[in-house]
């Protein structure tokens, strides 16, 4: 059995924050059943060409999201009255509601915390926005590097002392997923013990803060943070005689001492914590490094015993062996051949690679049965949607604004 096996979650979201706190869920166990609406399954498939791909191209596509892995999906016009009421009876069965709409966007469709907690008053209702449900911010669209500018992370991104740099990955989405994550399983044990759950307000802005715990823990004045780009001499990316990167941190004083040692400037050990030298120390490790190729310097710190890494591609990374030892690089069986994914970053116990995503609407009725729909009720709701086999196109469905809580 695994860790999340019975925790049931209906899950609306559709960005990268709510998908991943979902998915770290669905791979410890978790039944979730992702709700999903066609006219952003349409704008999605526009944005990223998928509109034009063959029946087949769709779904290795579709088998390739591995935040959807897992998951169950169902098609629904969340527009549409019919498709909310059974949206709302579907809510009297579940322990666990994500979603990542603006803030008032879901009450406005009877979907909201208060609606569905009157016949399920255990439920907990986590939400993702942007800054929070409260607060003067609450209504602002933004992306991730909004989150980061506001928490002050973005200041702090890039080498460049005069201008800050976007960090290239999606930081504060995968923060916030992770955070929403651990919040919305503490709200279940807490809903577990007296009976009654909460909504959850999660903010992508709050939880990129954190990122600054080390500074805010270590510079009770934040105007006295060293500048961004200012390293340590004991803490640097070094690029080699083959144009290669590696990343060195030998920032403990054995570690240190034995870098220099193994860099044949053992009188730089003394020098550690000498301000007024490391830009003088860098430029001379600088000089050595670019005199052997990365795998000769992989090969001499190894032996040295310091702390170092190449500075690995995506590409590189899926191939690591350590990282292939531990299984977090999996292959699941897919139309057309294995499809390459991240495997959980958490694991309790024996880990079964999971199914590869299916097509929007694969579970529509099975799902809906379960609360008592007819065939005929799921027909009724399913028509015109194409819920059963592909992505919907963008004429297929009501218009209705939903909004974003991030733009």
């Amino acid at each position: 059995m695994s860790a999340l096996s019975g925790l049931r979650v209906l899950d609306f979201s559709r960005l990268l924050p709510g998908p991943y706190c979902t998915w770290l869920l669905a791979d410890q166990g978790a039944e979730v059943i992702r709700v999903e609406h066609p006219r952003e399954l349409a704008k999605q498939a526009k944005v990223f060409g998928w509109d034009r791909l063959d029946d087949a191209g769709r779904v290795r596509q579709r088998a390739q999201d591995m935040l959807a892995r897992g998951k169950k999906s169902i098609c629904l016009d969340l527009g549409d009255a019919d498709a909310q009421e059974a949206l709302r009876c579907l809510a009297t069965t579940v322990d666990v509601v994500v979603e990542d709409y603006r803030p008032g966007v879901l009450e406005g469709l009877g979907l909201g915390y208060q609606a569905l907690t009157q016949a399920n008053p255990a439920l907990v209702y986590t939400s993702l926005t942007l800054c929070g449900q409260t607060g003067p911010l609450r209504d602002k669209p933004g992306h991730d590097p909004v989150a980061l500018a506001l928490s002050g992370v973005l200041s702090r991104t890039g080498e460049d002392p005069d201008a800050p740099g976007l960090p290239g990955f999606a930081a504060a989405d995968i923060a916030t997923g992770s955070h929403a994550a651990f919040a919305t399983l503490a709200a279940v044990m807490q809903a577990r013990s007296t009976g009654h759950g909460q909504h959850v307000d999660v903010s992508m802005t709050d939880c990129s803060l954190v990122l600054l715990a080390n500074l805010i823990s270590r510079y009770p004045d934040p105007d006295k943070v060293p500048p961004r780009g200012t390293r340590r001499a004991d803490l640097g990316l070094w690029q080699c005689a083959d144009g290669a990167w590696l990343v060195t941190t030998d920032m403990e004083p054995r570690y240190w001492r034995a870098f220099c040692d193994a860099m044949g400037r053992p009188e730089f050990a003394e020098l550690q914590m000498d301000p007024s030298r490391r830009d003088m120390i860098r430029t001379e490790f600088a000089a050595i490094f670019a005199t052997r190729t990365r795998s000769e310097w992989l090969a001499h710190l190894e032996a040295a015993g310091t702390q170092f890494a190449p500075v690995n591609s995506l590409t590189d990374a899926l191939k690591e062996p350590h990282l292939l030892e531990r299984g977090m690089v999996i292959a699941l069986d897919a139309p057309d051949g294995p499809i390459m994914q991240a495997g959980p970053p958490v694991r309790l116990g024996a880990f079964t690679p999971p199914e590869p995503a299916v097509m929007p609407g694969t579970h529509t009725a099975e799902v809906l049965q379960t609360v008592g729909l007819s065939h005929t009720e799921i027909t009724k709701l399913t028509s015109g949607v194409g819920a059963n086999d592909r992505t919907v196109n963008a004429g297929d469905h009501k218009t209705l604004d939903l909004g974003r809580n991030y733009k």
